[in-house]
């Protein structure tokens, strides 16, 4: 049950009336405010029930990836079985364990039960089902095969997850590997640099070597300014992020996934797996062409991809075969165009598009595997460069002093 806060007007004495009223949906609490003899004014879900449906802000709001994969897969289930949608939603809702998902089902049975269709009701939760989701199912209600397309989306987020978590994976092990030479570094800058420093001070004539200067001197500020270290990290980290969201960062950083080596050339797999994986979901349930190349342009997820894609749509309207209006594109690897001129010929575009999905699908986990094993040995090296110029910071003066002692005697 979820508590809503409602307004309601008394239509005998005109008085206004707030209060809270617990139901399954709001359809359901509209119904009880108006058993009451009340007029409903406003209604909204109660911050105690801790949730915020139609934004789903914050971490505890959000619909894990596997567990839209759970539902697409149980309500295909029901529906393949005879069940009707609102019977099938209803088994679902009391199956399902994530609370933002129970409150979003509760609301897609109250607005079906207004007459809305499944798809129009999960539009209204972008955040949650996509567009390539709303696009299927409104596919699968158009043509009668609902469970064909929950089916496909269950196979089209799994594939996606499964890709998203190996590069995920793959970055983890660089990333721990930097956090701990940061934390050696600078253990190392602010407790063993400043030893050596009062040594060498307590020697006359001691002439430093310039890395043994610049050390210490770096030793000092952070000692002295730590907390503008610190700022200047967090400021530059969020300054980062936000560039990164705006056209300009996303226009940089989108070229760079697809040119910087190593990971430029994964990049461009991922991106045409997801194409073509994408495409064969949306033309097995039935989506037009130009329709399917709207949809495959933002789930790309990269602005020059998207821009390539938006331009073969004006190519194909054109009068242009897809595989035309792709074949010259940079920003496409040469399989694509010659698997879909195939499947334009042969009028097999979806097992064409699969059979190119599976192959860069393979191609990243191979690839993964290589950066995997190359990046590895190249933090080793790393690690030992860094080790070494603290290291010779540390005895290139001693081995100076030494020197000098033989040659005065």
């Amino acid at each position: 049950m979820l508590t809503y806060t409602y307004t309601a007007r008394n239509p005998t004495t005109g008085k206004q009336v707030r209060a809270n009223v617990q139901a399954d949906s709001e359809g359901a609490a509209v119904r009880l405010i108006r058993g009451e003899g009340l007029v409903p004014t406003d209604i909204k879900l109660s911050e105690s029930s801790g949730f915020n449906i139609p934004l789903l802000g914050g971490f505890k709001n959000r619909v894990p990836a596997k567990d839209r994969v759970l539902f697409s897969r149980q309500l295909a289930t029901l529906i393949n079985a005879g069940l009707p949608l609102m019977q099938a939603l209803r088994n679902v809702n009391g199956q399902t364990t994530n609370k933002p998902l129970k409150v979003i089902l509760n609301q897609l049975l109250s607005d079906i039960e207004a007459g809305s269709t499944l798809s129009t009701s999960m539009a209204k939760y972008p955040k949650v089902f996509n567009q390539i989701y709303i696009s299927l199912i409104a596919a699968g209600e158009t043509s009668g095969t609902l469970d064909g397309a929950l089916e496909r989306l269950a196979m089209q987020q799994e594939k996606d997850a499964d890709l998203n978590s190996k590069i995920k994976g793959a970055m983890m092990y660089p990333i721990i590997v930097l956090v701990i030479m940061v934390g050696v570094v600078g253990f190392m800058v602010v407790t063993v640099l400043p030893q050596v420093g009062t040594l060498y001070k307590g020697i006359p004539n001691a002439k430093l070597p310039f890395i043994t200067t610049a050390l210490l001197s770096l030793s000092d500020f952070v000692i002295h300014f730590w907390w503008v270290v610190i700022l200047a990290f967090i400021g530059g980290a969020v300054a980062i992020g936000r560039w990164a969201k705006t056209d300009s960062g996303r226009f940089v950083m989108d070229k760079l996934k697809m040119k910087m080596p190593p990971v430029g050339s994964l990049f461009m797999k991922l991106y045409m797996a997801r194409f073509s994986r994408t495409g064969t979901t949306l033309i097995a349930s039935g989506v037009p062409l130009l329709q399917m190349l709207e949809i495959t342009s933002k789930a790309v997820n990269n602005v020059h991809l998207e821009a390539s894609i938006v331009h073969a749509i004006e190519k194909v309207k054109g009068g242009k075969s897809l595989a035309e209006a792709v074949g010259n594109d940079s920003n496409f690897l040469p399989l694509v165009p010659s698997m879909l001129q195939i499947g334009e010929q042969s009028g097999s575009m979806e097992q064409m598009l699969e059979k190119a999905a599976e192959y860069y699908e393979k191609e990243v986990d191979n690839q993964i595997a290589t950066i995997s094993s190359i990046i590895e040995p190249v933090m080793m090296v790393l690690l030992g460069v860094v080790a070494f110029v603290i290291v010779a910071a540390v005895l290139l003066p001693i081995y100076g002093l030494a020197g000098n002692s033989n040659f005065s005697v």
